[in-house]
């Protein structure tokens, strides 16, 4: 019963376990791949700087902080 539900983990392990141990260490240790030593590390290693950060997409443009908004 118990290991039916940890047999997808087991089988991902299996398959890639380079990718799998290394998002299991980064998640562990909860590092953010957008930030500078982990970014700058992950281009080294692919070659490539295409990672974009979720954060400048979120706010759209626009100043961080409070914003006004009116309700009629």
């Amino acid at each position: 019963m118990f290991i039916d539900e940890l047999s997808p983990i087991f089988k991902e392990l299996a398959q890639h376990p380079v990718s799998f141990l290394g998002g299991f260490f980064s998640g562990v240790f909860r590092l953010n791949l957008a930030d500078d030593p982990v970014k700058s590390w992950l281009d080294k290693q692919t070659g490539s700087t295409s990672f974009n950060s979720a954060t400048t997409e979120a706010n759209n443009g626009k100043a961080s902080g409070p914003q006004q908004i009116t309700i009629d």
